[in-house]
């Protein structure tokens, strides 16, 4: 095994060298650069309405896993559903919460919202927001071998001896296909959907449980909404079994772990969303049947780690179980895109890279048979399996070439276009229309493109995509003597393009808190695995969905690893005997006691920082704020002896000056160890959020000394200071790690492995960020509930109905608190509140994108009365407390008033 240390090393060398040359005397202040094709963006100009439609309710005590009895817990909710009845507050109760968060989730007419803060014991109410069950992002067909040896989990297994025995590890997902082979089923589907399955529980799947049943859609209407789970955890919709397989299938395909026992918690119908509320009440069940990790290959993006979900996750952990969430897949939304559970502070959020390896169907080119791989689009017939056609061009020029416009005729003929300009339904409709047999689409950029190419009228013919570099052959050898192409059976293995640089989809942080997230990355971007058997017992899906199975199953090989050393398994050899009877232990805790929140900083210390996706060729790292401590690498995670604490830094906004910190590396290997300490930066981000821009500025950091030397058993700290880079734009996010590099005898042991430490700050000061901004749309707006116009001063309201006063706005960036109050007009001050303050508010997904707050006309005073606006001339003033503001300064707060309005009751 090439190991973690050396790649590391070079890595980090290489990137020194490039930052030296470029940031030479004489360069300019400011050093901007460009990736060689721009990045992905969710921008499209649309009014989308984002308001939340369900709530979290929480009550004042807190929940059990902290030592509130549950006989308290029962009261308090007694309380409220009788103090919301005798208030004649109508809402529906979801679910109630008493192991990890004390509270409800609930659905509620917004004409009745405002009443929910009259009621005794709610401390705070929090949107639900939605999960959406990822789709396949790519139907490429690779195999599991690259991806294990993407994180060394193929070492760990085949040289190490470790596969996740004695392991348990909870899927909160769409459940799992208990009937598959590779998962301990014997391989026969279950008879009828929710009827007695003989595989549940199997030997593999040991328990599990349905909380919702298959036609549940948190995004849909009527009977979708309502959960009807059935007793079992079975698999319609396929993203829960794939993330299985990849944490632990034992089969055709093999998994990272392949011995761990699954716990299978449905939270997704056969199609749609789920909600938050729905995965908190599966998390207080995964805790009760002693998971020892779960995995939530999910999440609800732009999201707070102080959401309901982020607390009930780090109350997981500190009560014994490692989690580990998808970072989210909102890496086209910009920054701050991640979201919870996978933001929660002692979680484990991963980030997505891409596999080095893809296995594609293929067709064949004249005259020498040489094989193309293309990936299908969706919304096209299946390519065929046998028949030649030749192949024509689109055009000559750039202009031309992209098939845009109407084209001539293509009869009989399979049409290479390029991707640009338009749409790619477009650009196939328009083949079709000339009397295209087929269409070959190629990329404009580096990797792989999987085009969708749904619309009205449908596409009848076959279309499919290749790389830019297979495009420009075909291309080339049309423009010569012309070419035929023949669709074919075989599948072609070919190097993935992108292969171990970040995934497009895969999210930015911070988060908005300013903690350092995502924690780590591993392979997520084509990964093929186990699917259930109705639908073709293996699929390739992509997403940071992927990534987090892949982390978790390496999270059960470094639990499993403990157990060996505590046992002295007879499998463990060449040394590591000797060291667990010297008494080997991890971050103060003795091997029998390794602490979930301590698994966290085990794999960030002995990560791999990967390029930047942008332009590899360039040296530079990319993101910290993207990917975290780089790469899960399992073997050193699992070998290594010492490590430093904390494991990473979030520094916070720069406003203040440089921010000394203090790192503790502890040595519990078998000999003394000298240590070489370096920083070494990685790029840097821009002002915008939802255009991310790349900068090669950097932090300086200072130690108090370049090198330490620590004994066995013992540790020893480091002082250092970090400034942040004068020249880069305001609200710019930079970050680097901060390296170890052992001296010695490099004899290939645990005692010779280097350890990093990420760290990423905010440049400027983090409360001038702008929450309301005005977008396209000149936001805020005094509306109605149609949004059928931006009022001025002298509408008229009835309140009777839907008729009622709408402020929208929209949200560049997440807020703190959210409050809307009522002021007659001539007074002096608010009447009151028109509903409950509004805590963690997410930011908005695209820079037009909006949040509705309506008025019922109902105030509520500060001693919790309440009364109904009489008619006359009112205000409404939107107040909005920036992410880390003080709520007593003034300047923390934006503020929005509305023009004046009339109530006229009929």
């Amino acid at each position: 095994m090439k190991s973690g240390a050396a790649v590391r090393s070079g890595l980090l060398t290489l990137l020194c060298l490039s930052v030296a040359m470029l940031l030479s005397p004489g360069a300019v202040a400011q050093h901007q650069v460009d990736p060689l094709t721009p990045a992905p963006s969710a921008e499209n100009g649309q009014m989308t309405d984002e308001t939340p439609s369900s709530w979290f309710v929480e009550l004042a005590s807190p929940p059990s896993v902290e030592g509130t009895s549950r006989a308290t817990l029962k009261a308090e909710k007694d309380q409220f559903r009788a103090a919301a009845r005798a208030a004649g507050v109508t809402y529906k109760e979801k679910y109630a919460y008493d192991k990890l968060f004390n509270g409800f989730s609930i659905t509620i007419d917004r004409s009745q919202f405002g009443a929910l803060a009259r009621i005794p014991g709610v401390v705070a109410i929090y949107p639900v927001s939605k999960v959406q069950a990822p789709p396949p992002l790519n139907p490429n067909d690779p195999g599991m071998t690259s991806a294990l040896a993407m994180t060394g989990a193929d070492y760990a297994q085949s040289v190490l001896g470790l596969s996740g025995r004695g392991i348990r590890v909870g899927i909160i997902d769409t459940g799992i296909d208990y009937d598959h082979p590779d998962l301990g089923g014997n391989g026969v589907p279950t008879a009828s959907p929710g009827g007695p399955s003989p595989n549940f529980p199997n030997s593999r799947v040991i328990t599990g449980y349905d909380f919702v049943g298959d036609n549940y859609n948190a995004a849909g209407t009527g009977a979708q909404l309502v959960p009807n789970p059935d007793p079992w955890p079975d698999d319609c919709a396929g993203h829960g079994t794939h993330v299985s397989g990849i944490v632990g299938a034992h089969g055709s395909i093999v998994g990272v772990a392949p011995n761990v026992k699954f716990g299978a918690y449905r939270v997704f119908g056969c199609s749609g969303s789920s909600g938050d509320d729905v995965i908190m009440a599966a998390m207080e069940q995964a805790l009760d049947d002693h998971m020892d990790v779960v995995n939530m290959s999910l999440g609800a993006d732009y999201t707070w780690p102080q959401s309901p979900l982020g607390k009930a996750s780090d109350r997981l952990v500190r009560h014994g179980v490692v989690v580990v969430a998808a970072m989210g897949n909102a890496g086209a939304n910009g920054l701050y895109s991640g979201g919870a559970p996978g933001e929660g502070h002692l979680v484990i959020a991963a980030a997505s890279f891409d596999n080095t390896q893809v296995t594609l169907p293929a067709f064949t080119l004249s005259p020498d048979n040489a094989a193309i791989g293309y990936t299908p689009a969706v919304a096209a017939p299946a390519p065929p399996t046998s028949g030649s056609f030749p192949m024509a061009r689109t055009g000559t020029t750039s202009s031309t070439a992209d098939g845009c416009a109407a084209l001539p005729s293509l009869t009989g003929k399979v049409a290479l276009i390029r991707r640009g300009t338009c749409s790619f339904y477009v650009k196939a409709f328009n083949a079709q229309s000339a009397g295209a047999a087929g269409v070959v689409l190629y990329n404009n950029a580096a990797g792989f493109v999987s085009p969708t190419v749904a619309g009205t009228p449908a596409i009848t013919i076959p279309v499919v995509a290749v790389t830019a570099v297979d495009g420009a052959l075909i291309d080339g050898r049309i423009a010569g003597s012309g070419v035929t192409m023949t669709w074919t059976s075989n599948l072609v293995n070919e190097p993935n393009p992108t292969g171990n640089l970040i995934s497009s989809f895969s999210a930015y942080g911070l988060a908005p808190d300013l903690t350092l997230d995502p924690d780590i990355g591993a392979p997520g971007g084509s990964i093929r695995s186990t699917y259930p058997i109705e639908l073709g017992s293996y699929a390739t899906l992509s997403g940071t969905s992927m990534a987090t199975p892949a982390t978790a199953g390496g999270v059960a090989l470094l639990l499993e690893s403990r157990h060996k050393c505590r046992g002295h398994d007879a499998r463990w050899d060449w040394g590591w005997h000797s060291r667990c009877n010297d008494g080997w232990s991890r971050g103060g805790h003795d091997d029998d006691d390794l602490r979930a929140a301590d698994v966290r900083g085990i794999l960030q210390n002995n990560a791999i920082p990967h390029l930047w996706w942008g332009n590899p060729g360039l040296g530079f790292l990319d993101n910290v704020h993207r990917q975290g401590a780089g790469m899960l690498n399992i073997p050193d995670a699992v070998l290594a002896t010492a490590d430093v604490t904390p494991s990473k830094l979030s520094l916070g906004d720069s406003k203040n000056g440089p921010d000394h910190r203090t790192l503790t590396i502890e040595n519990n290997g078998r000999r003394d160890v000298t240590y070489d300490i370096t920083h070494v930066p990685a790029l840097s981000t821009g002002t915008n959020t939802f255009t991310v821009s790349f900068y090669l500025d950097s932090a300086t950091v200072q130690f108090d000394k370049t090198s330490v030397t620590v004994p066995r058993g013992r540790s020893a700290k480091v002082h250092l200071t970090i400034t942040a880079p004068d020249t880069l734009p305001d609200h710019g996010i930079y970050g680097g790690y901060i390296v170890f590099t052992p001296e010695g005898d490099n004899d290939g042991d645990g005692d010779d492995l280097a350890l990093s430490v990420p760290y990423a700050g905010f440049h400027g000061d983090y409360q001038s960020i702008q929450v309301l901004t005005p977008t396209s749309f000149n936001l805020p707006w005094l509306t109605d509930a149609a949004f059928s116009a931006k009022f001025g001063a002298g509408h008229t309201f009835t309140l009777a109905g839907t008729d009622q006063p709408h402020i929208i706005a929209h949200f560049d960036h997440q807020s703190r608190l959210v409050r809307m109050q009522a002021q007659k007009v001539g007074d002096a001050k608010p009447l009151g509140k028109t509903e409950p303050d509004l805590e963690y508010f997410r930011r908005n997904s695209t820079s037009t994108s909006i949040f509705d707050f309506p008025w019922d006309g109902t105030i509520v005073k500060r001693d919790g009365t309440t009364f109904a606006a009489p008619n006359g001339d009112y205000q409404l003033i939107l107040s909005v407390l920036k992410a880390l503001g003080d709520r007593d300064n003034p300047a923390d707060w934006e503020t929005f008033t509305t023009p004046t309005f009339t109530i006229a009751r009929p």
